[in-house]
């Protein structure tokens, strides 16, 4: 039970209260202008969640403005829960990626499931049913056990509530890298599918109309999430435990489909999530977004613990939340349908005209702020920006091969780490075939959900080579797009669009401040280049522990839609006879690569480069032969190069081989990280309508009957023949043998 006396008005400035909320003397100061008068203690809690970095993207909006956030098939851009793209049939696809990093480093396992929880009520507050979840995870190296204890609570917590929610987790991506060791990474992404008469906005309009809280009461848990989410971590995070959310996965099964058929009546004016900031975002965002204001009666919100205070109330994150607003008179209606779930419809307020969020307890008048001061007129800060001497340094070097002794060893060690091996473990904890729609499961370039009742599917994926984006963020930016909807191209999809996370460091040193706005620019480059506007995401700044930032990791959510199931390629090889090719020149570019990083146990040097109209004509080129039929198998190469995508290729074929040729040097035929490339296989009857199709495809090699890999330089120099299920053994049981 809360009973601490709030400070006053006068002790909140004179103590710089305020300051420990995470409000700047000079926000402060502004908020004093925007009033006229003092702020209240909840008054001061508002404004300092709502000013938070988290919610108001105050360092990172003059950066988001550079992404292209339009296109002919984007129905809804950034802005609202989730971003909209229309798929044909008077369907769209909806999706979004958020993260949870701080949250999951103090308690991984609700860390990760309320992450998860999050991103599904953004996706269902769209009126769209949710129909598959991926994630994108970073962890430090896994030969520490606070590192193995957050990779397996984190998975745990993922799998918790996709599982018992009862929605697919199909896709993702790990890497594991030192410098996520006390800041790990956990974001999460859903998609849902929607009619386009279905779509919903959180916008309070209607003056008169009632605001109504559904959904689980509320608790003290994730008072001040939005702030922690803000700020650095370091030896005192431990104490910021309370900041955690609890998640209850059976209870939002009940919210989402209590929402989805609230969505079907035209009681319904807006509907918005209770994520960050909580009842606080929720109310001031609809009002402010509608133009309009909203006044309520905090004593009517169900509460589950004693004693609560307005400040409490309104800043809690407590989970599977929902904030609506139904005409007037139709809300006994709302009330009957979620009780039919077991669950709670409290009229709270109404819609007002004042523009001001309003708010009572206990009789009392506790809080009068403007909507718009806490939403949109947040402060924007221009943050300097200075280019790092080790960018400088990296930029002079030139590019090196290696001489190694062993290829076949050398692939087995790469296969082994981390980053690379399999994930099997992971996604094994994940039901990825609930609902019966899934028709590539985890461990493919990109999974592929089928759209129930047509012949079409969704492809997805989540993807960021951090690494390159440390050595060089605008080409690492470009690289994580094009990496992406090269996945989304070899399951046989048309790229639409992306959602991004934006996971850097503390945006206040001017070199990690540069690393934002470069990547920016990249990854808008490429956007444009391939015509995939950014529909949405999240920003997580301030990813540091100790002063140390991670890697800058703006991790990319591609949808792309597959218009025929018989399209639908898988990055397997099928079989024997079937001709293997290398699509795109190889270079010698090891910087940022697995093998680099194997070898000398850092990275440094220039990225790899990537020409984006190379890229685009490629990737057309590849979806072509694809759509025609051609092409049995289609991988991209990235982490390890051609020698580990063959052998990726060869998994799970049941008995099959290769036979390639390299030519040129051989640890960058066999290892190189070169961009752009595909590795396809094609039957040997439309060799040439293959080749016809492709400009720049090398034969390189043949699947055989034998699992073996057989590997030969130019002059039909033998490099070595590696048995396939010893490789497959290698890969496979990397991260078990890592957890013992």
């Amino acid at each position: 039970m809360s009973l601490l006396l709030e400070p006053t008005p006068e002790l909140i400035k004179s103590e710089r209260i305020y300051a420990q909320m995470g409000l700047s003397d000079e926000e402060f100061t502004k908020v004093e202008e925007i009033l006229g008068r003092l702020p209240n203690y909840t008054e001061t809690g508002l404004f300092s969640v709502m000013w938070s970095e988290h919610c108001s993207y105050k360092n990172s909006k003059p950066v988001l403005k550079k992404f292209p956030v339009t296109g002919e098939r984007v129905l809804q851009g950034p802005g609202e829960g989730a971003g909209i793209v229309d798929i044909g049939d008077e369907q769209a696809v909806v999706f979004k990626i958020e993260s949870h990093n701080h949250p999951s480093a103090i308690e991984p396992y609700q860390g990760a499931a309320t992450g998860v929880g999050g991103i599904i009520r953004d996706v269902f507050s769209m009126g769209a049913r949710p129909i598959a979840l991926l994630n994108s995870l970073r962890f430090g190296e896994l030969d520490n056990d606070r590192v193995k204890y957050l990779f397996k609570e984190v998975v745990a917590g993922i799998a918790g509530y996709g599982n018992c929610i009862g929605i697919p987790t199909v896709g993702g991506e790990i890497q594991f890298d030192a410098s996520y060791a006390g800041n790990p990474l956990v974001n999460a992404m859903c998609v849902g599918l929607i009619d386009h008469k279905d779509i919903k906005k959180g916008q309070a309009h209607g003056v008169g109309n009632t605001v109504m809280y559904v959904g689980a009461k509320t608790g003290r848990d994730g008072i001040h999430g939005a702030t922690f989410a803000s700020e650095e971590l370091s030896e005192t995070s431990e104490e910021k435990r309370p900041a955690v959310q609890v998640g209850d996965p059976f209870m939002e099964k009940l919210l989402l489909e209590a929402c989805l058929e609230l969505i079907q009546s035209d009681a319904l004016v807006g509907i918005q999530d209770m994520g960050a900031a909580g009842l606080t975002s929720s109310s001031a965002e609809m009002a402010s977004k509608a133009g309009s204001g909203i006044e309520m009666n905090l004593d009517f919100v169900p509460q589950r613990e004693t004693g609560m205070t307005a400040y409490e109330m309104m800043l809690s994150e407590s989970q599977e939340r929902m904030l609506i607003v139904v005409k007037k008179g139709r809300e006994q209606e709302i009330v009957d349908l979620f009780s039919k779930y077991g669950l709670e419809a409290v009229s709270v307020g109404k819609v007002t005209d004042d523009k001001n969020l309003t708010l009572y307890h206990n009789g009392e008048l506790v809080a009068k702020v403007p909507a718009d001061a806490l939403a949109e007129e947040a402060p924007v800060y221009y943050k300097p920006s200075r280019e790092p001497l080790y960018f400088q340094e990296f930029q002079q070097m030139e590019n090196k091969s290696y001489n190694l002794a062993d290829y076949k060893e050398t692939l087995k060690q790469l296969l082994s780490q981390p980053t690379i091996s399999s994930k099997e473990w992971v996604y094994d904890q994940y039901d990825y075939m609930v609902q019966t729609n899934t028709v590539v499961v985890p461990g493919s370039d990109a999974a592929v959900v089928r759209i129930r009742d047509t012949n079409k599917a969704l492809a997805m994926t989540t993807d960021c080579n951090s690494r390159y984006l440390y050595l060089d963020p605008e080409t690492g930016g470009k690289i994580a797009v094009a990496e992406a909807a090269r996945n989304i191209v070899c399951s046989g999809g048309e790229p639409l669009a992306i959602t991004d996370c934006l996971n850097f460091g503390n945006p206040e040193k001017p070199e990690i401040f540069w690393q934002i706005e470069k990547a920016a620019d990249g990854m808008s480059d490429a956007c444009r280049e391939l015509s995939t506007p950014v529909i949405g995401g999240n920003v997580s700044l301030y990813n540091e522990t100790n002063g140390v930032a991670v890697y800058p990791t703006p991790v990319v959510g591609m949808v792309g839609l597959i218009e025929d199931l018989k399209h639908v390629t898988t990055q397997s090889f099928k079989n024997a006879g079937d001709l293997i090719y290398v699509v795109g020149e190889t270079k010698i570019e090891f910087a940022g690569s697995e093998l680099q990083k194997m070898i000398e146990g850092r990275i440094f040097g220039k990225a790899p480069s990537i020409d984006l109209a190379v890229e685009k004509k490629r990737q057309s080129e590849i979806l072509r032969a694809i759509k025609a039929g051609l092409a049995a198998s289609a991988h991209d190469l990235a982490e390890g190069g051609l020698a580990v995508a063959v052998a990726e290729s060869l998994f799970g074929t049941e008995g099959l081989g290769a036979e390639i040729q390299v030519t040129g040097d051989e640890a960058a035929a066999l290892f190189s990280e070169t961009q752009s490339r595909f590795l396809i296989s094609v039957k040997p009857e439309n060799r040439s309508a293959f080749e016809a199709i492709t400009s720049d495809a090398a034969l390189i090699g043949e699947v055989t009957s034998s699992p073996v890999l057989t590997v030969f330089a130019e002059e039909n120099k033998r490099l070595f023949d590696a048995d396939v299920n010893e490789l497959y053994n290698t890969w496979k049981g990397a991260i078990p043998c890592l957890l013992k």
